[in-house]
């Protein structure tokens, strides 16, 4: 892809396979065909290239927002509002919302001495808009006492989205 634009990171296998690439997904063909196509080894990592050459990780194809014609890395808007004091760690995911496709959701762990309130939500979506583009700033804030995460300590947005299958936006926003 172009300067700038973002891109999936794919190996080329036409050569051979590199060292200490899986050659499947043990037992779902299916996935495997998703990942080994036409002589290339799809990573689903997402990346985009500066003017001086530096790649730049985006997230993870699955991960990706789709909100009102926009495409939004979670990775970023993560890192955005881990900046702000209240947040200990955040996960960010999509949730079905009928005007935009997909609406921007947080899932934030709050750090000692702050409590969840409407005013701190509202603060933290003030933050994420004057710190980054504003469609990418969250519509939905949810506060938790913990994160889903892997026997490694890895986030487990894909736990999120589960919980939050079937509901759409308005939906959340008035559980909270």
């Amino acid at each position: 892809v172009p300067v700038g634009e973002t891109g999936e990171i794919v190996i080329n296998i036409k050569n051979g396979l590199p060292c200490g690439l899986a050659t499947c997904y043990y037992g779902d063909e299916e996935k495997t065909n998703e990942t080994w196509k036409d002589g290339f080894y799809h990573t689903g990592d997402t990346v985009y290239m500066d003017d001086d050459g530096y790649i730049w990780f985006v997230g993870r194809k699955d991960d990706i927002i789709k909100s009102a014609g926009y495409r939004i890395s979670p990775f970023e808007v993560e890192s955005v509002l881990q900046q702000h004091p209240a947040v200990m760690e955040c996960a960010v995911t999509g949730v079905e919302d009928k005007k935009r496709g997909q609406a921007v959701k947080a899932t934030i762990v709050l750090s000692p001495g702050y409590e969840a309130s409407r005013e701190l939500e509202v603060e933290l979506f003030d933050f994420v808009k004057h710190e980054t583009a504003l469609y990418k700033s969250p519509r939905i804030i949810e506060f938790v006492k913990e994160l889903p995460k892997t026997v490694s300590g890895k986030i487990r947005r894909v736990e999120i989205r589960e919980k939050d299958k079937g509901k759409n936006a308005e939906k959340i926003k008035q559980d909270f």
